[in-house]
């Protein structure tokens, strides 16, 4: 497991051990990783973070739209595996978790635990908030050269 913060790390565990989860990712809504457990690369890190981001901020839009409020959860149940992705509350933000589980529990499992989980985050979470993000000198460099890693160009 990776967490930039350690308040972070006990309810992550806790949350993986009762739920039995195989990958999960904590993260803010514009896709910065706050924590991470279960994924070898750090591409794939990236790549589902930015895509849960988008996805949230998507199904958020379409609730708008529709007159709705928030969705509590999108999950999407495959075959060998499942995921859920959620957005929630804390002192530091609106963060999502993206969790990747299989047949050996079930979505009622890891919904209980996640709440469970972000209760226990909200708790630890300090209640000053750090300073804001400072964009690296290069950022636009790397992100292109990242972007073209990833696409093959």
């Amino acid at each position: 497991m990776r967490a930039l913060e350690p308040w972070v790390v006990a309810p992550l565990q806790t949350f993986i051990t009762e739920s039995s989860a195989r990958l999960i990712l904590l993260m803010t809504t514009s896709g910065q990783v706050v924590a991470q457990h279960g994924f070898s690369r750090s591409l794939d890190v990236m790549t589902a973070s930015a895509l849960g981001a988008a996805i949230v901020a998507s199904t958020e839009e379409l609730a708008r739209i529709m007159g709705a409020s928030r969705f509590g959860a999108v999950v999407h149940g495959g075959s060998r595996q499942s995921c859920m992705l959620a957005a929630f509350g804390t002192p530091r933000g609106r963060w999502i978790g993206l969790v990747v589980f299989g047949s050996e529990t079930s979505v009622g499992i890891v919904q209980l635990f996640f709440d469970k989980m972000v209760e226990e985050l909200v708790e630890a979470a300090p209640k000053e908030q750090p300073p804001p993000p400072m964009l690296a000198e290069n950022f636009e460099r790397e992100l292109d050269t990242s972007l073209k890693e990833l696409f093959g160009r």
